[in-house]
Order: structure tokens, then sequence, then C-alpha cells
């Protein structure tokens, strides 16, 4: 467990861009924010970057709240909660850019320039050096008459933050000390020229203006951190800046082959394994164990353990691959520590939206699937799993058919004895429980016909249940009925 202080007064941020579907690499950044922020018991806010009109949405934006909602991780100030920094959506806040911007440039921690790119290039060029390099802040010495001739052209210039001329060094929290050279850093652009910030103004800006303390997102953004500590710098020689936040950048989530797991990725679509049926603790629980781990012998723990434990210190600095075989065992394993009311209540909508049962269950059917649900649970991964373990249930006779590959397997003509047998010790069972079911079928044909246990029951199985995986036979036959039972057997001897 973490036995390090808690710190005082910590503010973290979730910041996402409304684009397309949440993947599991970001919910990963929401959780460890969340789980710093309740493990120091600060806070965490949640602001929308959605100045990109032309990628972000609305639909994006709610997929969103979805998500963060479906797996239980709560905001302190942001959309749906308020807060005292809002508002909390970038699109609104357009003015107190515009406003910092020209503080910044009245300041002279901005400047106007009017280069364009194909003009940098050939400055490039003629020094020998490689275009790849970029901007060469070559602005920083435009005199006003040269101002003055370029706007006589029609130019607007950018402006550009000026880089300090020194190295830049910080204590990452997972990597530790880091360090930009002076000069490696071209000025950035922090305004278009048509007056529009972008996200290497509004970024920090946001989180100046929140008092964020500690920034916790991924690696591929430690190229950005030395453009935004410099600014951080330059907004707190303004007064709008009370510091500069700590670091921490997350390890990349990877995907099979160790690449980068993109949002076209299909395993990175997190509705998607909702959809499948994992379970929030599970999901969580898995998503934490993407460079963390609460002790080397341990994968399996709660939330609340969670933020116990959460040490950002020993977050891993190398790639977390998104391994779906332990992801299946982590969510299988919070399935079957379900209590059975809680389990029933999951995964009856997975089978209204199956087709098995009314959107909102009968009396009837739901009574039927509690008394499946012990015979399931323990075999499931995912709840949507019991869809296939149950319908046999819910299906009327002149609906069922055994599965093509379970009947080709097991109901061929060798199963004809057998099927005779098991049709006829079972008509004579009126006492249609469980213990005289089995009696009668081990009685009929592993005594009667001398068969192993495999040969004997798999023909039953599948004439009743339709497959050859599927719950307890016995249970099956009881929960089933035993004019049902008969039909199907009879169906299936006769097909």
């Amino acid at each position: 467990m973490n036995n390090t202080p808690p710190l005082a007064g910590v503010r973290v941020r979730f910041c996402p861009s409304p684009t397309g579907t949440p993947h599991v690499g970001l919910i990963r950044t929401a959780l460890f924010n969340w789980a710093f922020a309740r493990h120091h018991g600060g806070e965490l806010v949640f602001r929308i970057e959605d100045t990109d009109a032309s990628r972000d949405s609305e639909e994006s934006y709610n997929a969103l709240l979805d998500a963060l909602t479906w797996l239980g991780i709560d905001w302190d100030e942001g959309p749906e909660v308020g807060g005292d920094h809002g508002p909390y959506r970038q699109s609104q806040r357009g003015e107190i850019y515009t406003d910092v911007a020209r503080r910044l440039l009245e300041a002279g921690e901005l400047y106007e320039s009017f280069s364009s790119p194909d003009e940098v290039d050939e400055r490039r060029r003629a020094a020998g050096q490689d275009t790849k390099l970029g901007y060469d802040n070559a602005d920083r010495h435009t005199t006003d008459e040269q101002k003055a001739e370029f706007r006589a052209q029609g130019r607007e210039p950018v402006l550009r933050l000026r880089m300090p001329d020194e190295d830049i060094t910080f204590q990452d929290l997972i990597r530790g000390e880091v360090t930009f050279k002076a000069g490696s850093v071209p000025d950035p652009v922090l305004v278009r020229a048509n007056g529009a910030p972008l996200y290497t103004l509004t970024n920090p800006v946001d989180d100046a203006l929140m008092r964020i303390t500690h920034i916790l997102r991924g690696e591929d953004l430690l190229p950005s951190t030395p453009r935004q500590i410099a600014l951080f710098a330059a907004l707190q020689r303004i007064g709008v800046a009370e510091s500069i936040p700590d670091y921490a950048h997350l390890p990349l989530v990877r995907g099979e082959g160790n690449r980068k797991l993109s949002k076209r990725d299909p395993e990175s679509n997190l509705f998607a394994y909702r959809e499948r049926g994992f379970l929030p603790e599970g999901m969580l629980n898995y998503l934490a164990l993407l460079g963390w781990a609460i002790a080397e012998d341990r994968d399996i723990f709660s939330m609340s353990e969670m933020v116990q434990a959460f040490d950002i210190g020993k977050v891993s600095s190398n790639p977390a691959r998104f391994d779906l075989k332990k992801a299946e065992a982590i969510n299988a394993t919070h399935l079957r520590a379900l209590g059975q009311d809680d389990f029933v209540e999951r995964t009856l909508p997975y089978l209204a939206a199956a087709g098995l049962i009314a959107e909102k269950p009968t009396d009837e059917q739901r009574t039927l699937f509690t008394a499946a649900a012990p015979l399931i649970q323990e075999r499931l991964i995912v709840l949507s799993d019991a869809v296939g373990m149950v319908r046999f249930l819910f299906q009327s006779e002149e609906d069922f058919a055994p599965e093509p590959d379970s009947a080709a397997k097991a109901l061929g003509q060798d199963a004809h004895p057998v099927l005779d047998a098991a049709i006829a010790a079972l008509e004579a069972v009126s006492d249609w429980t469980t213990p005289a079911i089995e009696e009668a079928l081990k009685a009929a044909l592993i005594d009667g016909l001398g068969l192993k246990p495999r040969k004997a029951f798999a023909p039953v199985r599948v004439a009743v249940t339709g497959r050859t995986v599927s719950p307890p036979l016995y249970e099956s036959l009881e929960l089933l009925g035993r004019e049902r039972t008969l039909t199907r057997m009879r169906q299936a001897r006769n097909a």
C-alpha cells in the first residue's frame, strides 16, 4: 500500500477533445487523474477542449459524459457539475484567451511573426540547414517599419511565444529529470493570423486560471511540455498563473504488434467492451494495470483500494500493452464476485437486447432467469455470454433448433440409441427434479448402455440446449420442464 503522505491542495484535470468514440487510452488517463485526486483528497476538473469546429461534435461530447458516468469516474468541477472556474468548454472561453493573449503581447512575452512557411524553408536552405528544423525564430527581430510594410502588403501576423534562451529542465513525477536544451524548441505559434487561439495557448491558460497543480497526461505530449512550461512562466510574470504545475507523463498504451493503440483500432473502442458486457469494475481494474500495479503479486482490486494505494511515482515509464485476454480474465473475476440479485439485474438488459425477453421482463421471465443465474455465473467472461447460455430456456419449441456445428458433432446416427434410451428413461420420471433426472439418465446411459459420460450426455445436451457448452445438464432439464425437454429430444431423434 502507499505510505506516502497526501499532498495538500491537489487539483488535476482531464481535458479531452470531443472527437470520435472514447478509447481505452483516454479513459486510462482519466482514471489515473481521478485516482491521484482522490488519493490526495484533491479535486478533479473535467474540461472540454472543443475549439476545433471541424472535428469536435456534440455526439462525441455526450459520449464522453456517458463513458465517465458508466465507469463511475466523477469530477468536482466541469460540465453537469459547475464550479468557480467555468466555463468548462473552451468554445465558450474565447474572450478569456483574447484578453490573455493581448496582455502577453503587451508585456513582450509574445511577438508578431509574419514569416510564411515557404519563407522559413527558404531561409533554412540558404543557411544549409534541414527544413525539418522548422521555424527559425527570425521574426523576433522584425522592426516596426518591416511590420508596417508587411501589413501594407495585406499580411497579418501570427503571435508566437518567445522561448527562453536557456535549458528547460523539469522533474517529471514518473520519468525523473527531463531537460530540453536551449534552442531545441522553436518559438511556437499561440494565436493564428485570424486571431483564433491555438491549443498551445488555451491549454496552459485554462490550467493557470483553474489553478491546476499537477498535469497527468500521455507520453506522446512530452515534446510540448517545454512550450507549456515557458508559457506558464510568462503567465506568472503577467499575474495570470500562480505557479508552474508538476508534470507526469503516462506510458503509452500499445496494441497488438506493440504499435500505439489509436482511435482507429477496434480494440480501443471503450463502448465495444460495454456492449460485450464488461463490468465497470472489471474495465477500471484492468485499465489501472496499464502502467501501474497495486502490488507485484496482485491483479484484482476495487477502486477504493486503488485510491488508497495510488502513487504516481510508482507508475511505469515503459509502454503498456492492452492484453484482451487479461482484461477478460479480470472482468470474469469481478463478474463471479457479484451478488446474485446484482448479477441478474446487470444481465437482463443483454437478454432483452438479444430478443430473448421483453425490454421490461415479465415476472415469469425474471423468475426463470433468476433460477438459471447460479448455473451460469461462474461460466461467464462477460455479461453477454449469458445470451448463448440461456437462449434455450426462452425459445419456443417452434423457434428452437440446435446449432449446426453442435448438431453435426453430437446428433448423428450414432446418437439415436442414446436418445432413445434417454427419452424412455425420462418419460418414466414423475418427480421432475434435478436428482431424479440425474439418476434416470445415469442408469439408462452409463449403466444401461455402458457409455462414458461424454458420449452419454453430449447428444442429450445438444438436443435440449442446442449447444455442446451449456449450464449443468440436469439442472437445465429441470428448468426447461418435462414436456419441453421430451419434445426437443424427440425432435432431435427424428431429425
